[in-house]
């Protein structure tokens, strides 16, 4: 299988507050089977054996569940295919030849802490503020005790894919988290156990999103556009309904 060359230009940031350039690198022999992280896996192989400073990144599973991975290739969040991670995406997805851009997210809530590594706290805090369901502890519950319509469980089920990788806020031009917070609201508002805290649940997550200074919803979709497990924009819609009726019975 012929091997592929790329030119990078990669953002480099050693420090959070420190200041951040572009840098040229080349990616020779590049199997086209190998994923992004992959290819920038070999070429930080080749710097640390330069002695050089390798590139920082995110990871874990590398299979598109974890939500660890995620940057802007070209200026696309995950890259140019929808509905993919940036771990999941190959190299023959380009042209042997091609520059390929390579930046972090960027949005005030995600400060850059090294190179391509953001903090995502603040979507961890929206979790923290309300994103659970309270419960007594104890055994396990029967799963069919409480029945629910598959229509119902399988846009609960949706909503749940949400792996929190940031990319909805790295797209949008305002760097909002409506799509992350509407999913993690629906999917436990939708079903009857976590109805009972939905209200509240609404309220906290909401404002724990605004305390944290993601912006406005554009409505223009790009969120939707480049989640790597195509949640739907109505979970935004639904955000809105509930959080207006629990600021109503709130007042």
């Amino acid at each position: 299988m012929e091997k592929m060359t790329f030119k990078l230009r990669v953002w480099r940031q050693p420090t959070p507050n420190g200041p951040g350039k572009m840098v040229d690198y080349t990616a020779k022999d590049v199997s086209p089977e190998s994923s992004f992280l992959e290819m920038l896996d070999v070429m930080n192989d080749d710097l640390i054996a330069k002695g050089e400073e390798p590139i920082a990144f995110d990871s874990d599973c590398r299979e598109g569940i974890c939500g660890s991975c995620g940057f802007m290739v070209n200026g696309v969040a995950h890259g140019p295919l929808p509905g993919t991670t940036v771990c999941q995406l190959f190299m023959r997805h380009f042209k042997n030849g091609d520059t390929i851009l390579v930046e972090p997210w960027r949005a005030r809530s995600f400060p850059v802490i090294k190179d391509l590594v953001v903090d995502r706290g603040a979507f961890d805090r929206i979790i923290s503020a309300g994103g659970y369901i309270s419960v007594s502890a104890g055994s396990a519950p029967e799963a069919n005790e409480i029945p629910i319509a598959k229509d119902i469980a399988d846009a609960s089920m949706d909503a749940a894919a949400c792996i929190g990788c940031g990319a909805c806020v790295a797209a949008c031009k305002n760097a909002s988290a409506v799509l992350f917070t509407g999913a993690k609201l629906a999917h436990l508002g939708l079903l009857p156990q976590g109805q009972i805290e939905e209200n509240r649940r609404a309220l906290r997550m909401v404002e724990q999103m605004e305390h944290e200074a993601f912006g406005a919803c554009s409505n223009e979709g790009e969120c939707e556009a480049v989640c790597p497990k195509s949640i739907s924009v109505s979970v935004i819609q639904r955000l809105n309904r509930n959080y207006l009726r629990a600021l109503l019975k709130r007042t």
